[in-house]
């Protein structure tokens, strides 16, 4: 089960003066100093690896794979080996510049079921028990790095939206702020909204850019959804222009058990939109930009009867920004042939997905290897460095 509620337009003018997005999963910001930008993505539900970044290069995939690879001839082939998604095609030119990339067969150690609940906890905790499954902690793992960052100033974060997202929750002082409700405002009641913003002086400049941002796309004959997507990578951009270093928010609508087909084809629009928003509204501090965009669990590799995928295991991280070496696929494939997956059903996971954020926020921000495996991901070995990053 996913943890999104969708917010209109009005909505995301009144909540951006407060720090929020167009669409709700909570979005949270971390500020810091220095000009390296980390944003994390989380994809509810368990996004489908295998049908974003196609392994058409393993002979069994085919196979696995007959209803969901009706639209296999329109693929683009990335490195002889993988295709991607034809939904994600605006999203090509990124891997030809270098600026797109992806981690594959990996996991968090959480295997102890399927269970989405306990999967995007331990996701976003990021520690793992001896036995792969959860330690008692309810923290976040963003949250304990934030406070290893030098430069993080005392409003570190914010989380707005119904809950927090416990990536960003923890000892570390959060603000959180809950959107205002479909409403009709009328002039005077506008007005008021102002006065009261203006007078606060940590909401007063935000309110001011989430009006223009309003203004913006008033009168765009764009679907609503699209809008609100590129409404939403806006205002990330705005806010990491501005003095936040890192953003998490999070996106709803992968657990995909049936129809995979449509339902891929629109999430795969949706999240491009909000990329290339974010590259386009970060301008020249897209260079120094790394979004990673993380998932649950990865889903069966055979496609079931009704057209989807169930819960599997080992998924995929999708990277991209200025700050990436990308135009490659990183990590080990396990392959899918007999005796190469998990429980005869799932990718195999080759990788812990947590030395990924790991070996970013090193190169990012500076944090010791040691307290990353130690205090943020307590339990990981994060390996050799994978060199993510330029």
């Amino acid at each position: 089960m996913t943890r999104d509620l969708l917010l209109s337009r009005r909505a995301f003018l009144i909540g951006c003066s407060a720090a929020a997005s167009p669409l709700l999963t909570p979005i949270t910001f971390a500020a810091t100093g220095g000009e390296n930008r980390l944003v994390v993505i989380l994809l509810r539900g368990a996004m489908d690896g295998l049908d974003v970044l196609r392994p058409v290069g393993d002979p069994h995939f085919a196979a696995m794979r007959r209803t969901l690879l009706a639209d296999a001839d329109q693929s683009i082939p990335l490195d002889g080996f993988f295709a991607l998604h034809p939904a994600a095609a605006d999203l090509a030119p990124m891997w030809s510049a270098g600026e797109l990339g992806f981690v594959q067969a990996v996991a968090t150690p959480y295997r102890a079921g399927r269970s989405h609940f306990i999967a995007q906890d331990a996701l976003e905790n990021g520690a793992g028990g001896a036995d792969g499954g959860m330690t008692p902690a309810r923290d976040g793992w963003l949250n304990r790095a934030v406070g290893l960052i030098p430069g993080a100033n005392a409003r570190t974060a914010v989380s707005v939206g119904q809950e927090r997202l416990m990536i960003l929750d923890g000892d570390v002082d959060t603000d959180h702020w809950f959107p205002a409700e479909e409403s009709v405002l009328s002039s005077q009641g506008q007005a008021l909204l102002a006065a009261l913003h203006a007078a606060d002086p940590l909401f007063a400049q935000p309110f001011v850019e989430a009006q223009a941002l309003s203004r913006q796309f008033d009168g765009q004959r764009l679907p609503r959804e699209k809008q609100m997507y590129q409404l939403l990578g806006t205002y990330v951009a705005e806010r990491l222009r501005a003095e936040s270093r890192i953003a998490s928010f999070s996106l709803g609508g992968w657990d995909t058990h049936q129809g995979q087909a449509k339902t891929m084809a629109e999430q795969l629009a949706a999240l491009t939109t909000a990329l290339l928003s974010i590259k386009t509204g970060l301008g020249p501090a897209w260079d120094t930009t790394l979004v990673l965009t993380m998932t649950e669990f990865g889903r069966t590799a055979r496609e079931n009867g009704s057209g989807g995928t169930d819960h599997g295991t080992g998924g995929m991280i999708m990277a991209a920004g200025g700050a990436l070496r990308g135009g490659k696929v990183y990590g080990q494939w396990p392959g899918l042939g007999p005796g190469q997956l998990l429980d005869d059903r799932d990718l195999m996971p080759t990788g812990d997905l947590r030395a990924t954020a790991a070996w970013a926020l090193r190169s990012m921000f500076g944090i010791e290897a040691q307290t990353l495996q130690s205090t943020v991901f307590p339990g990981l070995d994060m390996g050799a460095d994978p060199g993510l990053l330029l």
